[in-house]
């Protein structure tokens, strides 16, 4: 096999549609930088990976038995990949065009820089808050909850999301979304695979913390730009995903950010992130369930 510059990953679960989309996309940049595509599938039931074998013969498919979840898969991936630097792409993305060779360029053009991300994009051309600050469990109290609908402008979310700044602006950031993620060869070495204690969530932000510890960059670079479609796999098991997200967020908190505070203090900061982020699942686990009882109502009535 020729050099490769870029290995991308792909992890899929029953995203059939989508990811053909995807690899269509990618298949169109094939000319325009030397790459491979790795697609771990997660024991889709959908048709998934006899779709990639019959529609896509250059695409590298590994069909797992089980469910590795997006960290899971992915590190599987890095085990198998050639390219120089990996990326990781969600399924449900369309790669624009020169996206792919605009981040490598970026990428050999500034050699502190470890994880670079591109502008992100909603499927109806709005902006996707992609890159964002380290999460905190105050931010974590305001965002999506009732209390956020109270205050809608609070510093808090918009803090936590860098809303209050031009994304067409490169800027360096704490960390960048893993639905499009491109990791350089020298950063990967050092901080090695993803932490396969997160299932999923909460992975990219680690991953981008352990690139800060060992003096990488991590930059958010609008003139490469992809749209992505959130949570097509997610929202097929939504109060499972709320579940795993929170525990994912209490990982992160308790492997990154307590170890830096006083030992006094941290077992109360354990103790109210544990609150805070079980009260914020159990709300949105709630409305589901709400949701539900009231959808089931109305079929029943009708």
């Amino acid at each position: 096999m020729p050099d490769l510059d870029l290995s991308i990953a792909i992890c899929s679960w029953n995203t059939r549609e989508d990811l053909q989309i995807c690899l269509e996309s990618l298949a169109l940049e094939r000319a325009s930088c030397s790459f491979e595509v790795l697609v771990v599938d997660n024991n889709s039931e959908d048709g998934s990976p006899d779709m990639v074998a019959e529609l896509f013969p250059w695409v590298r498919l590994f069909r797992m038995e089980h469910n590795l979840g997006f960290t899971g898969g992915n590190n599987y991936a890095m085990d198998q990949h050639e390219g120089q630097h990996f990326m990781l792409l969600n399924s449900d993305t369309i790669v624009h065009p020169g996206a792919l060779s605009t981040l490598l360029a970026y990428l050999t053009s500034n050699p502190s820089v470890g994880i670079v991300g591109p502008k992100l994009l909603n499927p109806d051309g709005t902006l996707q808050f992609s890159c964002r600050k380290f999460p905190n469990p105050v931010a974590a109290l305001f965002r999506n909850t009732p209390i956020g609908k109270l205050f809608p402008n609070n510093k808090f979310t918009r803090d936590y999301l860098m809303a209050d700044w031009d994304h067409n602006l490169e800027r360096e950031v704490d960390w960048v979304s893993g639905a499009a993620l491109l990791i350089r060869k020298g950063c990967l070495d050092r901080v090695g695979k993803m932490d396969p204690e997160y299932f999923m969530f909460c992975e990219d932000v680690d991953w981008c913390w352990q690139a800060h510890q060992h003096g990488f960059k991590v930059m958010y670079y609008p003139k490469a730009v992809i749209t992505h479609a959130i949570g097509r796999s997610t929202d097929k098991a939504p109060n499972r995903m709320i579940g795993r997200f929170h525990r994912s967020m209490f990982r992160f908190y308790q492997k990154n950010m307590v170890p830096r505070m006083n030992p006094l203090l941290r077992p109360f900061a354990l103790l109210f992130a544990a609150t805070m982020l079980g009260m914020r699942a159990g709300i949105f686990i709630l409305h589901n369930r709400l949701d539900d009882y009231r959808r089931q109502r109305n079929r029943d009535a009708a």
